[in-house]
C-alpha cells in the first residue's frame, strides 16, 4: 500500500510516500531553517505563507522522484496537530483536495505519534519491534514519555510542564549568540567545552513522577552569561553549552531510565529533533547498556519530515482498513491519548 504523506505542522513543508509503512519509497522536505533564522525563531505567519508557495511543487518532486503519478496512490496522509494553526491548514487544505479529487482515503495523523513511529522507517517489517516500547520523544515543540504496549496503544506516562527540550536549546542558543536552531549550534559549540564548568539545576530528575521542566534552566544560562557583562569569551560560551547540553541530556536519560525500570519494557526509542544529538545517544547507551534501544540512522527522519506521517497512517491502515477519521479539520493541539480511538 502506498500512501502519501503531508507534513506543514510548523516550517517544514515535506511531502513523502511510503509503502507498507516502512518502505520509503521518496521522501522532500523544503526547509524555511535560512528564512526563519532572521528572526531567531520561527514567524507563523511567515511559515504559512512560504508553505503556500512550496506545498505544490513539493508534492510534484515528491511524485517525480519515486517515479509514480497519482494513480499509484493508495490514500493520503496528513499531519492533523499539534502545530502551527496557519501551518497546519496549508496543508490539511491541500490533502482534502487531492483526497476529493482523486477519490482517495485521507488519514489524519497526530505529529507526536508520526516522530513516535520515525525509527520504523528504518525497519525491514513493522513486526520487527517487541513491545511493550517507551518512547522519549523530543523537540522544540513537544517533550513526551510515551509507552506502547502494542501498536497505536498510546500512554503518556509523562510530558513537559514548561517548555520542551527543543525549545531550551533554542533560548540559549540565543542567550549565547548562536544563532538557530538551536541544537545543532549548541552541540557544535559544546565539543569544545566543559560539561562540567557549571552545575545548572536538573529539575525535577527527583520528583518521582515523568514530567520534566526546563524554564528554570534556561533562566538559570540567562543569569550566567549576565554575570561576565562584557566578558564572555569564546571558551566561556562553549563551558555554557556543554554544560547545559549535560544537563538536559542527564534530565531527560535519568527519567526515562526510572520509566524503562517501572514499566520493564522490551524497547526503548529516541525520537524528535533533539534525538539526533549525538552526546543524548551517547548517555543513552551509558547508563542503559543492557536494554535494546533503538533511534533512526537518518537524522532527516529525527526532525519533521512527511514520511513518518505516512509510515504511522499505514499503521491506522492496517488496524481498521475501513474506518477513517471523519474529524477533517486541522487541530493545533489535539492529544495524543484520545486520537488512538479516532479510527
Amino acid at each position: 500500500m502506498k500512501i502519501l504523506g503531508i507534513e506543514t505542522s510548523c516550517d517544514e513543508t515535506a511531502v513523502a510516500i511510503v509503502e507498507d509503512g516502512v518502505n520509503v519509497i521518496s521522501s522532500v522536505i523544503a526547509s524555511q531553517i535560512d528564512l526563519h533564522a532572521k528572526t531567531g525563531g520561527v514567524v507563523p505567519e511567515v511559515a504559512a505563507r512560504e508553505h503556500v508557495l512550496k506545498i505544490i511543487p513539493v508534492i510534484d518532486e515528491a511524485l517525480k522522484k519515486g517515479n509514480l503519478d497519482f494513480h499509484d496512490i493508495d490514500a493520503i496522509a496528513v499531519t492533523q496537530g499539534p502545530g502551527l494553526l496557519s501551518s497546519l491548514i496549508i496543508g490539511y487544505t491541500a490533502a482534502l483536495t487531492l483526497s476529493k479529487s482523486l477519490n482517495l482515503p485521507i488519514i489524519p495523523v497526530n505529529h507526536i505519534a508520526g516522530h513516535i513511529y520515525s525509527n520504523w522507517l528504518d525497519l525491514n517489517s513493522i513486526d520487527e519491534v517487541e513491545y511493550p516500547v517507551l518512547v522519549l520523544t523530543v523537540s522544540g515543540g513537544h517533550n513526551d514519555l510515551v509507552l506502547l504496549e502494542s501498536p497505536l496503544e498510546f500512554k503518556l506516562i509523562g510530558e513537559t510542564l514548561d517548555d520542551a527540550a527543543g525549545e531550551a536549546f533554542d533560548k540559549t542558543a540565543r542567550i549565547l549568540g548562536l544563532g538557530y536552531p538551536g541544537g545543532p549550534a549548541i552541540s557544535k559549540a559544546a565539543e569544545n567545552g566543559n560539561p562540567h564548568a557549571y552545575a545548572f539545576p536538573r529539575a525535577m530528575l527527583n520528583s518521582g513522577d515523568f514530567n520534566f521542566s526546563f524554564s528554570g534552566l534556561k533562566t538559570a544560562v540567562l543569569q550566567t552569561v549576565e554575570k561576565f557583562e562584557n566578558n564572555l569569551n569564546q571558551q566561556k560560551i562553549n563551558d555554557i553549552a556543554a554544560s547545559f547540553q549535560e544537563c538536559v541530556c542527564e534530565i531527560l536519560i535519568g527519567k526515562l531510565r526510572k520509566a524503562t525500570e517501572k514499566y520493564n519494557v522490551n524497547e526503548v526509542h529516541l525520537a524528535g529533533g533533539v534525538s539526533a544529538n549525538s552526546r543524548l545517544r551517547e548517555m543513552l547507551q551509558e547508563k542503559m547498556p543492557n536494554k535494546k534501544f533503538r533511534y533512526t540512522n537518518k537524522l532527516s527522519y529525527c526532525t519533521d519530515n512527511a514520511a513518518m506521517i505516512a509510515g504511522v497512517a499505514y499503521q491506522y491502515h492496517m488496524k481498521n482498513p475501513d474506518s477513517y477519521s471523519k474529524n477533517t479539520e486541522a487541530k493545533p493541539d489535539p492529544q495524543l491519548e484520545p486520537y488512538q480511538n479516532q479510527i
